[in-house]
């Protein structure tokens, strides 16, 4: 298991990868050993998914790109102020959103479950849009051999969204899983466009004021997450749900 300092390095290193590319964090998934990998397409529709190793799995789901995908704000460092991190570059955003969750989905990768990293999200979810539309055995997989989805990809620090890709008891389930609320519905992220049968949810990963240059993110609700998800995701059973229309 991880310490807390080992997590705070690999969170760091994950935020510091150039903020033009996603090329960084998809080469980084792409050296797990796993012989059912998959990686297709070309920035922004690129996905690259890996197959979880346990029965009663769950898809864990993150973007590589951020909103600052430009040369221009490509370089930057991490800056931590107590527990507040922002970036070195004052013209540019962290990237937490959603570099953060792509750096729990690297904590977590051990615990079996299977992971999904995409491009394009922040500009209409191209790289899901692309394996939803290309790739319907992979498509079959994701409904057909997952318990559920999670995506790490939202905003604050207690928050979860299931849009319009959840149900009444799924919902209930989330919230006596991990303490958090559900502000609204609205909106839309990877997980709607993935989540055809069954349910998906999005958890809070500690970022604010993200799409500006003033974004930062909240440490210990980065941890929060990542170590709630390390206890709920090691339990043998998972149940199943399906969306309820």
């Amino acid at each position: 298991m991880s310490t807390h300092n080992d997590d705070y390095s690999t969170l760091v290193e994950f935020l510091e990868f150039p903020l033009g590319s996603a090329d960084g964090i998809f080469d980084r998934f792409n050296g797990i050993h796993n012989p059912e990998k998959l990686l297709f397409g070309t920035s922004p529709e690129r996905f690259i998914y890996l197959p979880g190793l346990r029965t009663n799995r769950v898809l864990l789901v993150a973007h590589a790109d951020t909103y600052w995908d430009c040369e221009e704000f490509s370089q930057h460092t991490v800056i931590g102020d107590g527990d507040i991190l922002r970036s070195s570059n004052p013209y540019a955003g962290l990237g937490a959103d959603d570099r953060a969750g792509c750096a729990i989905i690297w904590l977590l990768k051990d615990l079996g479950h299977s992971i999904l990293i995409t491009d394009g999200e922040e500009i209409g979810r191209r790289g899901s849009t692309f394996l939803m539309n290309n790739f319907p055995d992979i498509a079959a997989a994701i409904q057909n051999d997952h318990q559920f989805i999670i995506q790490f990809d939202r905003r604050n620090g207690t928050e979860f969204k299931c849009y319009r890709v959840g149900s009444p008891k799924f919902r209930k389930y989330i919230a006596t899983e991990t303490g958090y609320t559900e502000p609204d519905r609205n909106s839309f992220t990877d997980i709607v466009t993935l989540c055809t049968e069954i349910t998906g949810v999005n958890l809070s990963i500690g970022y604010r004021n993200e799409h500006t240059s003033s974004e930062c993110l909240h440490l210990r609700e980065w941890q929060k997450t990542l170590d709630l998800c390390r206890r709920w995701l090691a339990k043998e059973e998972l149940p199943r749900f399906k969306i309820e229309n």
